[in-house]
């Protein structure tokens, strides 16, 4: 609703930042359209001098059209003070009027993000017994860190959608996520549909005996050290997991 100069700026900066979230992050095509987005900031005087396409300037508005169109700017301003009001707040309070009613779904792009990076780190092994002689190989993701000395891959406008599931699976055990033992039981079983999801299978050959997850802290190296990632590990996210007697149900190790 701001006059044109404050549009074309508005516009202009969120076009910028959107591009260098673009080289910085791999957000898959959620900047690209919140650029398309911001096009309606730019009127059809600006896009034509862009374009260098001619133009006719529109007759002024009638006394109707501009009541209307205040009349409905009003309500938007009003019905807007108190959610911009939660925004800002510290105790946030999101959706609370109508979340009861169960009638919409509720959109919002990263209202929280994370303070620290999280990843769950999936290894196997076909030795025999999952104990400590065991030796355990990393799968390794396409796009997510794995490797510490991988360095950070741009994969926008794709969206590796596994590889995003494993961020959101990161933050909660996998009791929360069905899907993730799902993807266990199919590594067991060697389904190729699901090894060309990840970048690299150690066992291209014959699936492992046992399949494991921990939890990992991932943290960027410090300039001039030769790994991209420094990672410590948390805490055990899935036990070792086996096929019963070769079956599709998983059997945890005793």
């Amino acid at each position: 609703f701001a006059p044109a100069p404050l549009c074309y700026w508005a516009g202009a900066i969120t076009i910028l930042f959107q591009i260098t979230l673009i080289l910085s992050g791999n957000l898959s095509w959620l900047n690209y359209i919140t650029i398309v987005l911001c096009i309606a900031c730019f009127d059809d005087h600006f896009l034509a001098r862009l374009l260098s396409v001619p133009h006719s300037l529109p007759a002024h508005l009638t006394v109707s059209h501009t009541i209307v169109v205040s009349f409905v700017t009003a309500i938007v301003l009003a019905l807007s003070w108190r959610p911009a009001r939660n925004l800002f707040s510290r105790r946030q309070l999101m959706n609370a009027s109508f979340e009861p009613l169960h009638l919409v779904n509720t959109y919002g792009a990263f209202g929280a993000v994370t303070r620290e990076r999280l990843e769950v780190v999936i290894e196997g092994t076909d030795a025999e017994f999952a104990d400590v002689s065991a030796e355990w190989r990393e799968y390794e993701f396409k796009g997510k860190p794995g490797d510490v000395n991988r360095p950070p891959c741009i994969v926008s406008p794709y969206h590796w959608k596994l590889d995003w599931q494993m961020w959101f699976a990161a933050m909660s055990p996998p009791d929360l996520h069905p899907w993730f033992f799902a993807l266990v039981q199919r590594l067991l079983e060697g389904e190729h549909k699901i090894l060309r999801l990840f970048a690299h299978s150690p066992f291209p050959d014959a699936p492992p005996k046992f399949i494991r997850a921990g939890w990992y802290r991932y943290q960027f190296t410090k300039p001039g050290e030769r790994s991209w990632w420094m990672r410590t590990y948390v805490a055990e996210y899935l036990p070792p997991m086996t096929l019963r007697n070769g079956s599709t149900e998983l059997r945890q190790r005793s």
